[in-house]
């Protein structure tokens, strides 16, 4: 640091210039009050011919007992003034800035205190000016402080709140308790105050307060501070803006907690997303508004609702994970999606519009999340829930942190807050401690085994250290196979509740098959003691009777598929043969497939087209490939013809299976 950013700060803040009064000795300056001109800075430039460098020192007035509490190798006792009110500075490359400034703030309100009014110069015959000691006069609205009275000159025009803000100011070992105590008490002192001065210039401050503001910024401020306060927002430097939301924080201005929420959401609509500010304002201001929530205490949905919405986002996703069987596939998914690449939704295992690859990957989620052990795969991957220290509105210049009773709020599942003995806690997860790199493991693996289970194309390379993952998609797809397999076999269902109308159907069907001669015709007397049937002219004995629907239809006995199968069959060994539709050739007769059907098989096998041979058997495509595969489910367990656009196709999985066992079929 150097001397003249020191002569900068006290022309910027207090309009203090910088005075040479020795032509002989242009090194050496000084600073004078501005309110009572008596010296309380003595800057001096000397050149240290040795080192070929320009020594740099300050003998300043900021108070006896400084050198006590602050402890500096660059703060020593004066070198040209003497008393205990004052030190010297070294500025060098040690020297803090923040520290001098504070120090040069503790000079101006030392001299302030010290009773002393400056008047205009009288002429002496030694041309020296002259002080005059003065009394003081103390106002109730200082609080005892004094109040200076201009004497042989016009009054200085700002407003004497302004003034007496500046002595409210206790200066004193510069902590960020007492800092926020010193803003507390001055912006209590200024909650009503209002000015018509604009602002000008740039500013900027880490942790502002009125203290870091000129004169004329400070009435800049307030100025803007009117207007905001009547729904009138203007731009302003986000470091003087910050006061504003500083006084809301610390209830000034408002009427209550919820009426601080209010102006905060205020400010963030008619300020932030007017475009004035930065995102690091509006990145403060939502911390801020939940952390004020939860410190005061308000209700739950006004609480919840100030959250910021990313964290509620990501503690939802927590929750869709953790307890997966809880949530729909859409909302794990989702979740899931969180964490993985930023391509995951386009992976043409979840393009299918029906949803399966998302359903067996929230189902293989589902799996590796169930216990095991005591550690399933979301803790693996996202550890526990842990309690840490909380420090709400650490990061704002606050001194009331409201009341310090013990209590809790829970904010959702996955996180809450806990005050014990004045000291704040959260427990939620700690994405520091993520495990990313198990969970993208999990996710490529589930995405590498859809793709080739759903035959989408576009397959990955299997990668050894994701093999682990494997486990789980292995078993959600072995179980999705049998489940299609169970639901592609027939079912036929009897409705037990229909089966006295069943009974009459089959006598009505029997009576109108009969003739007027078998209703009419008597039996022979040798026949007389066994039952006799008639059909079409020929006569059957018990022995030969044809079964009908009827004889299934007894109270002791259920009908099912087996006994009408049973019955036709039954009536087919009594009526005349009919030529069988398939003709299966001898080589291979124990192959349930006509010669027509094996001829089309050979040709797909060979890798020709079977459309003529379909065609010249006058057969429909779409019925060749379900015959087909009905008669292969037994073997495959699975459709072995593919029909697409009327175009037949070998199932390129079955394609070595098929060959070897028509090949084994026929040399048997």
């Amino acid at each position: 640091m150097e001397i003249s950013e020191l002569t900068a700060y006290a022309s910027e803040k207090y309009q203090i210039a910088e005075q040479h009064k020795w032509a002989d000795f242009p090194g050496f300056s000084v600073l004078a009050h501005p309110q009572s001109g008596k010296w309380i800075a003595l800057l001096m430039r000397q050149w240290d011919s040795e080192t070929g460098e320009e020594l740099q020192k300050c003998d300043l007035k900021c108070g006896e007992g400084v050198l006590a509490r602050y402890t500096r190798p660059y703060l020593a006792p004066p070198v040209r003034m003497r008393g205990n009110n004052w030190i010297n500075i070294s500025f060098d490359r040690r020297t803090e800035r923040e520290t001098v400034f504070a120090l040069f703030d503790l000079a101006v309100a030392f001299g302030s205190q010290s009773g002393y009014l400056i008047t205009l110069p009288s002429e002496r015959k030694n041309g020296e000016s002259e002080y005059h000691d003065t009394k003081l006069s103390f106002g109730p609205e200082f609080s005892g402080r004094p109040r200076f009275a201009a004497s042989g000159r016009e009054k200085d025009p700002l407003p004497e709140r302004l003034r007496a803000l500046k002595r409210l100011y206790d200066y004193g070992p510069e902590t960020v308790s007492s800092r926020a105590r010193n803003f507390y008490r001055q912006a209590q002192f200024m909650k009503d105050f209002e000015d018509d001065y604009p602002w000008a210039g740039p500013f900027h401050r880490y942790f502002p307060t009125y203290q870091d503001l000129t004169t004329r910024q400070l009435r800049g401020y307030f100025t803007w501070r009117t207007h905001v306060r009547r729904g009138i927002y203007e731009e302003i430097p986000s470091s003087a803006a910050y006061i504003y939301l500083y006084e809301l924080l610390n209830g000034i201005g408002a009427s209550g907690p919820e009426d601080v929420l209010g102006k905060l959401r205020e400010f963030r609509t008619g300020f932030l997303d007017a475009g004035f500010g930065d995102d690091s304002m509006r990145t403060n201001l939502e911390r801020w508004m939940f952390e004020y929530a939860v410190l005061s205490d308000l209700s739950p949905e006004q609480t919840a609702g100030a959250a910021d919405p990313q964290l509620r986002a990501l503690d939802e996703a927590l929750s869709s994970l953790r307890s997966s069987r809880e949530y729909t596939d859409d909302a794990v998914f989702e979740a899931l999606c969180r964490f993985g690449r930023k391509t995951m939704k386009s992976s043409p295992a979840y393009a299918d519009p029906s949803g399966d690859g998302k359903h067996l990957l929230c189902e293989a989620w589902r799996a590796a999340c169930d216990d095991l052990g005591g550690e399933n795969l979301f803790t693996r991957c996202f550890g526990k829930r842990s309690m840490r220290p909380w420090n709400p509105l650490s990061n704002a210049v606050c001194y009331e942190h409201g009341n310090s009773r013990d209590r809790d709020f829970v904010l959702d599942p996955s996180r809450s807050y806990h005050c014990r003995n004045g000291m704040w806690y959260v427990n939620a997860f700690e994405p520091v401690l993520f495990d990313r790199g198990r969970i993208q493991s999990f996710l490529r693996t589930a995405d590498r085994m859809l793709r080739r289970y759903l035959k989408t194309g576009h397959y990955l390379q299997e990668k050894p250290e994701e093999l682990w993952a494997a486990v789980y998609m292995e078993s959600v797809i072995e179980a999705d196979k049998k489940a299609k397999i169970e639901a592609a076999r027939p079912r036929i269902e009897i409705d037990l509740s229909a089966l006295d109308q069943i009974r009459q159907d089959a006598v009505i069907t029997r009576e109108s098959l009969l003739t007027d001669e078998e209703r009419d015709l008597p039996l022979h007397e040798e026949d007389s003691g066994r039952d006799v049937c008639f059909s079409g002219g020929k006569e059957f004995h018990q022995a030969d009777h044809v079964p009908v629907a009827e004889d299934f239809l007894q109270d002791d006995h259920v009908p099912v598929a087996e006994d009408f199968l049973n019955m036709k069959d039954a009536a087919a060994e009594k009526e005349e043969p009919v030529v069988p539709v398939r003709q299966t050739p001898e080589s291979v007769s124990e192959i349930p497939l006509s010669s027509v059907e094996m001829q089309i098989l050979q040709t797909l096998l060979a890798g020709k087209d079977p459309s003529e041979i379909i065609k010249a058997n006058h057969q429909m495509t779409s019925i060749v490939a379900d015959t087909i595969n009905e008669a292969l489910f037994d073997v495959f367990g699975d459709t072995v013809v593919l029909c697409e656009e009327d175009h037949l196709s070998l199932a390129e999985d079955y394609i070595e299976e098929l060959e070897e066992y028509l090949v084994g079929k026929s040399n048997g």
